[in-house]
């Protein structure tokens, strides 16, 4: 099978899924399943790729372990905090302003453009699949390893960081500038930027820098637009200390807070 009808073939698998969740989603009124789905679908590619490409490489076998650990722990993590809370916010609006219209949009602007998005971000993790190159595990491996484990650890200790803050009641309507989110209004962001860089190294280690286009775009839409921009819009509204907070704190990238 050619490399593109393996990508193909894992887009298909990805937006095949996506359409059965968007019918669930249909008769549970919530479209907000579709972002439990983010992580475990880019396991889903990297396995199709993995086993139609039957490249069962050292470094393809790591850059498909590396992309199924993040996404199942982003997976779980969502399916555990979204329990018992009801349809994201942002869907709301969406449904309350077409009522009528939102199931065929949120087929196509929700879940159907969350597969097409999968497939792109993921393009280094399936190049490394299908042609994990000839040369052995080396020192750009090596690196990406360790940008993977470093966002990785990012990620997993900022959403651990802002549960327990939310656990507190005491913390009701507070702003968390704690821990990671001293250093970063978007710890969990990061760590996903951090976490595609990484595994984008492998695809460069396999002779293909030409699938850095995937993490490049994870990372404009991390910083640029459905990211960072669309969750402090409703931040600066919700929370009243939140402007004081993104003063002394950067958005994106660590550092430490500003003096206040």
């Amino acid at each position: 099978m050619e490399p593109l009808g393996i990508s193909l073939a894992a887009l298909g698998a990805a937006l095949t899924t996506l359409f059965c969740l968007w019918l669930v989603s249909l008769r549970l009124r919530d479209a907000s399943i579709v972002d439990i789905f983010w992580g475990p679908g880019f396991v889903l590619i990297g396995w199709v790729t993995l086993c139609l490409g039957g490249a069962y490489e050292p470094r393809a076998w790591i850059a498909v372990g590396c992309t199924t650990v993040w996404g199942l722990r982003l997976g779980a993590y969502l399916l555990w905090r979204n329990a018992g809370h009801g349809e994201d916010k942002r869907y709301g609006a969406m449904r309350a302003r077409d009522p009528r219209g939102f199931p065929s949009r949120s087929l196509v602007t929700v879940f159907g453009l969350q597969g097409v998005l999968m497939w792109v971000v993921s393009v280094p993790v399936q190049a490394v699949s299908i042609r994990p190159g000839a040369d052995p595990l080396g020192g750009v491996d090596a690196l990406g390893l360790l940008l993977f484990g470093t966002g990785l650890a990012f990620e997993a200790l900022g959403d651990i960081q802002l549960a327990r803050f939310k656990g507190d009641a005491v913390n009701a309507g507070r702003v968390m500038d704690r821990g990671l989110w001293a250093w970063t209004r978007h710890p969990n962001y990061f760590g996903d930027f951090t976490v595609w860089w990484g595994i984008g190294l492998f695809s460069v280690a396999a002779g293909h820098p030409w699938a850095l286009i995937g993490p490049a775009v994870m990372s404009f839409f991390l910083m640029r637009v459905s990211g960072v921009p669309m969750l402090e819009r409703g931040l600066r509204h919700s929370r009243p200390g939140y402007a004081d907070y993104a003063k002394r704190t950067s958005a994106f990238f660590p550092r430490p807070p500003r003096s206040r």
